[in-house]
């Protein structure tokens, strides 16, 4: 009897134990691949530690961050998104046109964008809950669809490719200034989006871990059916989900269309393998399940160091693309071998 009441007490100290439950956390492998990458570029490139260096990677990554924390949830809730690149650019052609042609407030045009995304991603949760197809199927369809759409679109409205400019419209500023601003700290310019970035790591991590929701993905990647024998709202969850997809297309979107004041209809077609990508290096498993926001976080990170430090190295631009393939690679494997490592000590 003292024997089994030892063990069970050596069990929940172990169970407990703060070595544990770092070595047991999704992002430690992609926390251990940015260090690795970051150290790489630090001596492979001069310039990588500079503070505008520094500035430059933060806002490449947040550029993807922002959209590859919603895919993360979404790819924890056991499912993924093929539309989400496009359906940035279609976010922000809706706000474009729509504010050109109703010579409307930027502002009207950008809540029209955001219902018109958030209807959309409720969309792709609907049919998928409906007809019960693979979310390959059903948002390759959408991919196609908006693809199309902007295109179409954007010719039928304003007779070219691209939308007319908006710069000359009111709350044009005041939305840039939300959407598209810099921020200086210290001399060194920021772009706001490393903000929306960091709000929606904070929000995403504290409904995964902080609240009921955050339990409802992880049943749901985990194994829907038995979710739903105990009460979770399967269909509403990755409604959700899908909805929260579009709410950072919307983000993306706007500051796509504040930065520049018009918009290409063709952009966005292939992002969404970036976004995935940065899911999968932070952790994520593309069955469901595991993950992290913070992860994803990580991922984009690693994805932006090493995009723009091929740049700072002066590396041949013809091998940019292999550069950045082998780095992912690298990346990837490395926190494979962590999380390996990590559960064999658990």
């Amino acid at each position: 009897m003292s024997a089994t009441l030892e063990h069970s007490l050596d069990e929940r100290i172990l169970q407990t134990s703060p070595l544990r439950k770092l070595l047991s956390r999704p992002e430690l492998g992609s926390v251990v691949g940015a260090v690795a990458v970051f150290l790489f570029f630090a001596m492979a490139a001069d310039g990588f530690l500079h503070a505008s260096s520094i500035s430059t990677v933060l806002y490449a990554s947040s550029t993807i961050g922002i959209m590859a924390v919603p895919v993360a949830l979404l790819m924890i809730g056991g499912e993924f998104d093929l539309s989400a690149g496009v359906l940035v650019t279609s976010s922000a052609l809706i706000s474009s046109m729509f504010s050109y042609q109703m010579t409307a407030n930027t502002w009207v045009g950008v809540g029209v964008s955001l219902l018109v995304s958030l209807a959309i991603g409720a969309f792709n949760g609907f049919v998928l809950t409906r007809t019960k197809l693979p979310s390959f199927i059903v948002t390759l369809g959408t991919f196609l669809m908006l693809t199309g759409m902007n295109l179409g679109f954007t010719k039928l409205i304003d007779g070219t490719v691209s939308t007319k400019t908006i710069a000359d419209m009111e709350g044009f500023s005041s939305a840039r200034a939300v959407f598209a601003s810099t921020l200086t700290v210290g001399g060194v310019d920021f772009k706001i989006t490393i903000l929306w970035w960091l709000a929606l790591v904070a929000i995403a991590s504290w409904v995964l871990l902080r609240t009921r929701a955050g339990n409802w993905i992880f049943a749901v990647g985990g194994n829907q059916d038995a979710a739903r024998a105990v009460g979770v709202p399967v269909a509403k969850t990755k409604i959700g989900l899908y909805m929260g997809v579009a709410l950072g297309a919307w983000i993306s979107g706007q500051h796509l269309l504040f930065s520049y004041d018009a918009v290409q209809s063709g952009e966005g077609v292939g992002n969404e393998l970036i976004y995935i990508i940065a899911a999968v290096i932070g952790g994520c498993l593309i069955t469901g399940g595991y993950g992290s926001a913070v992860g994803s976080a990580v991922g984009a990170l690693i994805f932006g160091m090493t995009s723009k430090g091929i740049v700072f190295a002066e590396w041949n631009p013809d091998w940019f693309k292999f550069f950045l393939g082998a780095m992912l690679l690298l990346a990837t494997l490395l926190n494979t071998w962590v999380r390996k490592r990590a559960e064999a000590t658990a």
